[in-house]
């Protein structure tokens, strides 16, 4: 059995995002636009790495050192001389909306979901950004589209429609990053929480952070439940496995009563080891 203990007094609006890179832990608090890091090794405090004008949703290395994100409307460079916007998709909604969560898969392209900021339904989608700077809407209609992960080999993807209780499973053609072969994974009841963020550790197990169900799951590759780990926070938000460290990040907005440990980042022993989070190869230009 997993036991979850506070990683610092922080308390984040909605912490989200988490991944392991090198020898530390990233994560982002969406609406503050902020992204702080931890030492993977006896984690401790919260570390500002970068602060934005608007919400950072995530983040992926880039190998020199820079981080790219999803921020806002869009996609932007994070490097220690500044921010720079490096593409805008094209909105599938004329409601406010914002990006979501993202991840770089196994050849280096970036997969960031959206959605609209009330939450309608069908206002989101899942786009691609390439190397080169090209973005590629490629699904429609979702509501909130979170937690892309891949397999290790990248011919498989997970993606969670939050709203729904929907993570689908998607063949993904390595070369041309092209979905197909869309069908369903897992199906949540209402009562256990809706799945949020996404990660797949060395194993090829997938973990479900469970918003509004106090826990995260871990998934055998043929979609039977092996582990379930409570969280002592109502909204897990994303989960992640850094070496053989189990982080949870969990959100307070939305909560009239926000309990001591809502909005706390959560760490934990495994007992399995994790995937580090895959850099970008970027080629593009760097202003849209």
């Amino acid at each position: 059995m997993t036991d979850l203990s506070v990683l610092t007094p922080d308390r984040l609006e909605l912490g989200e995002g988490s991944r392991w890179v090198g020898d530390r832990v990233v994560l982002v608090d969406i609406p503050a636009g902020r992204l702080f890091s931890t030492p993977v090794e006896g984690p401790g405090a919260l570390t500002e790495v970068a602060r934005l004008s608007e919400p950072l949703a995530a983040v992926a290395p880039v190998e020199d050192g820079r981080w790219l994100a999803a921020a806002g409307t869009g996609f932007a460079m994070i490097a220690p001389e500044g921010v720079r916007r490096v593409a805008e998709p094209v909105p599938v909604t004329g409601k406010a909306w914002r990006m979501n969560d993202a991840v770089a898969d196994p050849a280096g392209r970036f997969w960031a979901g959206s959605m609209a900021c009330d939450q309608s339904p069908k206002a989101g989608a899942l786009y691609r950004l390439d190397p080169d700077g090209r973005v590629h809407t490629v699904l429609r209609d979702l509501t909130i589209a979170n937690g892309p992960a891949f397999t290790a080999d990248g011919r498989t993807m997970f993606l969670s429609d939050t709203p729904l209780g929907h993570v689908d499973r998607f063949d993904v053609e390595p070369a041309s990053g092209e979905l197909s072969g869309r069908r369903p994974f897992l199906r949540f009841d209402p009562a256990e929480g809706a799945p949020d963020g996404l990660t797949m550790d060395a194993d090829g197990f997938l973990w479900v952070a469970l918003f509004g169900g106090g826990a995260v799951h871990r998934y055998r590759p043929d979609g039977v439940l092996d582990r379930r780990v409570a969280v002592p926070a109502k909204q897990p938000t994303s989960v992640c496995v850094a070496g053989s460290t189990l982080v949870v990040t969990s959100g307070r907005g939305g909560l009239a009563d926000p309990g001591a440990d809502d909005g706390a980042v959560f760490v934990g022993r495994a007992d399995v080891q994790g995937r580090p989070a895959l850099p970008v190869r970027w080629t593009g230009p760097e202003t849209s």
